[in-house]
């Protein structure tokens, strides 16, 4: 909405220095349905006592997935987070700093965003990390752009078991450019590799894939990143990065850039953001990573430091010549994800993703001996997977199963209409035996109702 001043002389003197001849002309670029013909219905204005009681009140109407048992998925899950992550994160030098244009003032920032991507590096077997950006979504979106650029190509090549709104967000970017969205179907639940050769020819820049995928199936990664290396295009894979703690490095699967949504390493779920958005890559794409890259180098007098480097500042002040519009980083939340994997270290990384996939195929074991229950898709999965309800009530279980103090996943109508009967569920290290059979026992259709006329007979 533009300034308007409430004086009527400046407001005229406004529109005379603009070129316009009422105020009416400055809003008739928003559609005549979208503007509001009447004063906002606001409330009296209130104290500072009662304004403090009356947000209370509405943050309250929120429930957050500590107050549930949760088996929320989707990109977004209820982790295990050390204290320790929470106690540097709070540290004033931290959570207060902006940008470290200025190395000699940024030591400290500069350092922690180089221990992040040394991590990630070491996390992907990939050879070089970023510093981050907004989110996974943003992340798979940028690495499409290296991609495009570094083959001039115009040819992107995804699947249907990509995170739907990661998919969203990469034809936001692609909309306006020279390129070619195609997407793969995977209605066995993971692509195809017959499928994924059809649709790559020498015009395709690159493949994206996702691994674990949006349904926590397994994808045939090795196979897929031959068909796309076949043909000269870029091999993008998205990952879990908790699943890393078990299965291959995208390394030694020949994937050219990782992308990943960083929220499980030691950030809260937070009602879905701010989040985290990882990417890495191998060294021929270097130059074209999109925002920050933290170098270490020594000063005059030979001590270790760090600075900003391989990076134009035109990324930062004209954007129409830069490598991408995206000029900060995550940097609080890279910080989380830094503390958090020096925290748990290798072995702990490996016991969270073992315990993962455990309780999950316990909980789907448990979901599949419910009458009207089956599992969606025969696949591998690790943490996530999708079940399908033959009575298709899949929004009414969810309210039981939330009466009962459980979030029990997420229905899949909103993206997949073929899968309106499915219910993707996801178990991380924090669920118990008890809680799982509590989630079986909610979804189930014998409620207390049925139970007591079953008692009764």
């Amino acid at each position: 909405m533009p300034y308007i001043p409430n004086n009527a002389e400046d407001q005229r003197a406004m529109l005379q220095a603009i070129g316009a001849s009422s105020l009416e002309d400055l809003l008739a670029m928003v559609p005549p349905e979208l503007r509001l013909d009447r004063e906002l219905a606001l409330p009296p204005a209130l104290g500072e006592l009662e304004l403090s009681t009356h947000m209370a009140e509405l943050a309250a109407r929120n429930t957050a997935a500590g107050q549930r048992v949760c088996f929320l998925g989707g990109g977004s899950y209820d982790h295990f987070i050390p204290a320790v992550v929470d106690f540097v994160a709070a540290r004033s030098e931290f959570y207060t700093c902006y940008t470290p244009y200025q190395a000699e003032a940024s030591q400290g920032t500069l350092q922690a965003i180089f221990e992040y991507q040394t991590l990630i590096t070491r996390l992907t077997g990939m050879d070089v990390s970023n510093a981050s950006v907004y989110d996974g979504a943003t992340a798979a979106a940028e690495a499409v752009l290296m991609a495009t650029s570094a083959t001039d190509r115009p040819r992107v090549v995804t699947a249907a078991s990509v995170h739907p709104e990661y998919r969203q967000v990469l034809a936001t970017y692609l909309r306006n450019l020279a390129a070619e969205l195609v997407t793969v179907g995977a209605p066995g639940g993971a692509v195809a590799p017959q499928q994924l050769a059809a649709s790559v020819d020498d015009r395709t820049a690159c493949v994206l894939i996702q691994h674990p995928n949006f349904f926590g199936c397994l994808e045939e990664v090795k196979l897929l990143g031959e068909i796309a290396r076949r043909a000269g295009a870029v091999f993008v894979v998205a990952v879990d990065p908790i699943s890393l703690g078990l299965l291959a490095r995208p390394s030694e699967y020949g994937a050219d850039i990782v992308v990943a949504e960083g929220q499980s390493l030691g950030s809260p779920m937070a009602f879905g953001g701010p989040y985290l958005g990882i990417l890495a890559c191998r060294e021929p794409f270097l130059r074209r990573m999109p925002g920050r890259l933290v170098g270490q180098t020594v000063d005059r007098e030979r001590r270790r430091c760090w600075v900003l480097t391989l990076q134009a500042r035109e990324q930062h002040i004209r954007r129409e010549k830069a490598t991408s519009n995206i000029c900060t980083n995550q940097g609080l939340l890279a910080l989380r994800a830094a503390v958090y994997l020096a925290a748990m270290g290798p072995e702990g990384l490996r016991s969270a993703a073992h315990l993962c996939l455990q309780k999950a195929h316990y909980a789907l074991d448990r979901l599949k001996s419910l009458p009207g229950f089956a599992a969606a898709f025969d696949r591998p999965t690790f943490k996530e997977f999708v079940v399908r309800v033959a009575d298709g009530q899949v929004e009414r279980r969810l309210d039981k199963a939330l009466a009962e103090g459980i979030f029990a996943g997420i229905p899949l109508a909103r993206w997949y209409p073929e899968l309106a009967d499915g219910l993707l569920v996801a178990v991380t290290e924090k669920r118990t035996q008890a809680e799982i059979d509590r989630l079986a026992a909610a979804l189930s259709t014998r409620d207390r109702e049925t139970a007591r006329r079953s008692s009764r007979r």
